[in-house]
């Protein structure tokens, strides 16, 4: 009875909505609530991580060495693993790839455990040590919370993209408190088309993100950045360096963990696998406790110049008080907080790269800074260059130059560094860019053909069902039939194409009855001219496997209007037509062109 009643008042509520409101109010009335939702679930998700730690630390105090960081990774691990293959039964991690997998897809449609699912999952991860950020899978919970209310709403699916967008605005706004950063991810990230129809809830829902975050966490700053020193023009060649340096990390960053994660591919025992990720994991926090968790305190630190003491309770900690060795332990932590997040999530835990970003981006514009000052003798501001080289390392892995120029400039209170960021972020981009074509986000999506671009036309040659273009009507006859058979064949047909077929049924020829009219009208060759006299060899197939783009090449190539669509086994499938593949793209881009 609640069910109908539920049901019921869910009807009314869409139909008055669309009926008064019209769909394009209705579509903002949501990103407001979905701003709402969205960012609420990144609050949650970060206090409930905090908590956990906080609940680690009081029950097991920390100590100058604290051993107890070998068993966290471990357990952490364990528990998400169970929680995701027992209570979940889905697979949730990478949740940026997912999120686009599912625009790319089925229509920006997510499941509903999505909306909460990887909070708890990234939450026991994270919590008890994983080396890697909360970002991630907050937008997927937030593009589901978008997907869903789309759903309930029965919008239709470039309304449905929109609101999953937005749920992820909302999301990334909230956990940064930078709503015009949270809308150019959406954008350039998610890869969502800049119109006129989708700005304004974009701009709803990180509008809303940005107040709630204010409201529940206050006015501070995930990173705690006091002020930031004037940009001086002579500066401009290291940050030139920063940014060649943090390209090349980028492309180790995104190398090393592809490497860890098909290693752990090959791993069939799930229990080694986390035996393994554990142990190596617990390993390297306990050398340097600085790779637990997020790292966002240890970015902090930075920020302060309180450096020496992020080795504090390292068992390494004596030898840092040397400065060589201070600029040996910054490399270790720039090379090893890449496996750390790479073995965290191949062995089984949920989490992103986005926090690993900043963090690496950050050692690395200290270390340029440092090393420039203390060994050449020069006074660059080490603020300035860790905020710059966060943005360089998050450029280069996630060919996302934008988001990080906006992320850095919102979270230092100003654009005073707009300069050194765009020339940081840019470098590393153009570094990895020639050697990397795809992000950490989009590379296994576009080897199984599953990425959205912005380019229209390659994502509609992509996402088409040309299947249902396919002409199934052609008849088909045996390979050894006579002329007589053939003329039976044509009085019942009324195409003038025939498929000729072997005794494998496989296909062999193609008749155009044009091209022997007269003998059609010529008894006397009824019995003696046979189908295998006739019928001609096409030039070109179009195989099952092929791409549209290859498709297209195809008819463009030997300029014909119709070809036979077979398998690589030769078996008949039916017939394109080129004017009804250009008829359905051309509808497809209208659509997508919508404003």
């Amino acid at each position: 009875m609640k069910n109908k009643l539920g049901a019921s008042v869910l009807y009314r509520c869409r139909r008055w909505m669309k009926q008064r409101l019209g769909i394009q109010v209705t579509i903002l009335v949501l990103s407001f609530f979905v701003g709402i939702f969205g960012a609420t679930a990144a609050i949650i998700v970060k206090n409930l991580m905090h908590l956990t730690v906080s609940l680690l630390n009081d029950t097991f105090p920390n100590a100058q060495v604290n051993y107890y960081y070998l068993a966290f990774p471990i357990v952490g691990i364990v528990l998400t693993v169970i929680y995701t293959r027992r209570v979940i039964k889905d697979h949730i991690g990478h949740g940026v790839s997912i999120v686009l997998k599912s625009i790319f897809k089925s229509e920006g449609k997510l499941r509903r455990h999505n909306m909460y699912s990887s909070m708890v999952a990234s939450t026991l991860t994270v919590g008890f040590g994983g080396s890697v950020g909360l970002e991630a899978p907050m937008v997927l919970t937030g593009s589901a919370i978008g997907s869903n209310l789309a759903r309930l709403f029965n919008l239709n699916a470039k309304s449905t993209t929109l609101l999953l967008a937005c749920g992820s605005t909302a999301a990334v706004a909230a956990i940064f408190k930078a709503p015009i950063m949270a809308i150019v991810f959406a954008i350039e990230v998610l890869m969502l088309d800049l119109t006129s129809a989708a700005l304004l809830p974009l701009l709803i829902s990180a509008a809303t993100g940005t107040v709630l975050s204010l409201l529940f966490l206050g006015d501070t700053l995930t990173l705690d950045i006091a002020s930031t020193q004037f940009f001086f023009l002579k500066n401009i060649p290291f940050y030139i360096i920063l940014g060649i340096l943090t390209g090349f990390i980028s492309i180790y960053f995104l190398r090393l963990l592809r490497f860890i994660e098909k290693s752990f591919q090959k791993i069939k025992w799930i229990q080694l696998k986390i035996l393994i990720g554990g142990v190596v994991l617990g390993a390297l926090i306990l050398l340097l406790p600085v790779l637990f968790g997020e790292g966002y305190e240890s970015i902090n630190a930075l920020l302060r110049g309180d450096v020496v003491n992020l080795f504090e309770r390292s068992p390494l900690f004596l030898l840092s008080q040397r400065h060589w060795m201070l600029i040996v332990f910054l490399l270790l932590i720039i090379f090893l907080k890449v496996i750390a997040t790479a073995v965290t999530t191949a062995a089984g835990g949920i989490g992103g790269v986005f926090a690993p970003t900043l963090f690496v981006g950050a050692f690395t514009g200290y270390l340029v800074a440092e090393i420039a000052n203390y060994y050449l003798g020069f006074n660059l501001p080490h603020i300035n260059f860790v905020l710059a080289g966060m943005a360089g390392v998050m450029s280069g892995v996630m060919l996302a130059p934008l988001t990080s120029i906006f992320l850095i400039a919102e979270i230092s209170a100003g654009y005073s560094l707009l300069i050194p960021l765009m020339i940081t972020s840019l470098i590393s981009y153009l570094c990895v860019s020639p050697i990397e074509k795809y992000s950490v986000y989009t590379r296994n999506l576009a080897e199984k053909g599953h990425l959205k671009t912005h380019n229209k036309d390659k994502f509609a040659l992509k996402k088409i069902n040309w299947n249902k273009i396919i002409d199934y009507n052609i008849t088909t006859l045996p390979l050894h039939s006579t002329l007589r058979e053939y003329t039976q064949y044509i009085a019942k047909s009324k195409r003038n194409l025939f498929v000729v077929l072997d005794e494998n049924d496989k296909f062999a020829g193609l008749l155009v009855m044009d091209d022997h009219r007269d003998m059609i009208f010529n008894q006397e060759l009824y019995d003696k001219v046979l189908v295998d006299d006739l019928m001609i060899e096409p030039e070109e197939f179009i195989y099952d496997t092929d791409s549209g783009e290859e498709m297209l090449e195809k008819f463009n190539r030997t300029q014909n209007f119709n070809m036979p669509v077979i398998t690589h086994e030769r078996d008949y499938i039916g017939f394109l037509s080129k004017a009804r593949v250009l008829n359905l793209y051309r509808d497809f881009i209208a659509a997508e062109s919508e404003d």
